[in-house]
């Protein structure tokens, strides 16, 4: 374990157990190596963002860890027990939740059948045994909890998705990730696309979801974004982890320069970065 590493300290109300924890991790694609020994560290309670220049990793990194692809090597634990995802239902299985750039929302149905989607709730008894027949009753009450918990302004919980704004339809892919998370959620690129004011929207939701007692590991380009709302820092580069950072001991001119390589171990004091390659 690096001086980094170890001097580290949780943000947010985490502890300094690691939630999620990968080492050694391997993938290749023929002769590429879009992951040449990654590690990567989750602590509990935290905003976690993973940032890289193109061809860095994290996009393999993040799809290992939700389940979408099989590393070659390595391993990955899961509150202290490994684990091995064989696609993303069974990272599901055990409480990671993804949100999606695309958002994977269906724009014809409406709220509660998006939050629902895949899971939907049977009438009790013969009804939904039998007949399986949908409680929809009980999926809108639940619906409009969970979005009164996150504080996503939406009317109606009979409202068809393709009428919301986009920040509306974000909020609605992380209530669903979030009511069923039972450790993490992953969020790639949730402001991507959105105007200055649902980004704001965006970025309170992931706080919220650190607040509800989940931890989230946050993929964007976006810098200020990441500076604003990130606990850590975990920078990938060229298949490794080269750093973890807190973002108030750092700039962000700093970290796109330990992104690409221009800072170094001797620019920067072990104490705070250290290496974790």
């Amino acid at each position: 374990m690096t001086a980094m590493e170890h001097d580290v300290q949780p943000a947010g109300g985490a502890d300094d157990t690691p939630l999620l924890k990968a080492r050694g991790l391997v993938k290749r694609y023929g002769h590429l190596s879009a992951l040449d020994g990654a590690d990567f560290d989750l602590l509990r309670g935290e905003i976690l963002a993973v940032i890289g220049d193109n061809g860095a990793g994290k996009s393999t990194l993040i799809k290992i860890l939700s389940g979408a692809i099989a590393p070659d090597e390595g391993t990955v634990e899961l509150d202290g027990r490994p684990v091995r995802f064989n696609s993303p239902i069974d990272a599901r299985r055990v409480g990671i939740e993804t949100v999606y750039q695309d958002l994977a929302v269906a724009p014809a149905l409406a709220v509660a059948d998006n939050l629902f989607l895949g899971r939907e709730l049977r009438r009790p008894g013969v009804l939904g045994s039998v007949f399986r027949l949908l409680d929809k009753k009980r999926m809108i009450e639940e619906s409009r909890a969970h979005m009164a918990e996150l504080k996503i302004g939406i009317r109606s919980m009979k409202q068809l998705v393709e009428t919301l704004s986009g920040g509306q339809r974000q909020g609605v892919a992380v209530a669903r990730s979030a009511a069923f998370a039972h450790h993490l959620v992953i969020m790639d690129e949730p402001t991507a696309a959105l105007g200055v004011k649902e980004t704001g929207m965006v970025l309170d939701l992931i706080r919220q979801v650190r607040d509800r007692g989940l931890s989230v590991i946050l993929i964007s380009h976006n810098m200020p974004n990441v500076f604003e709302v990130a606990d850590r820092v975990h920078i990938q580069r060229l298949g490794r982890r080269v750093a973890v950072i807190k973002p108030h001991e750092f700039t962000m001119s700093d970290a796109v320069a330990i992104m690409t390589g221009a800072m170094a171990g001797e620019r920067v004091t072990d104490e705070k970065i250290g290496d974790a390659g």
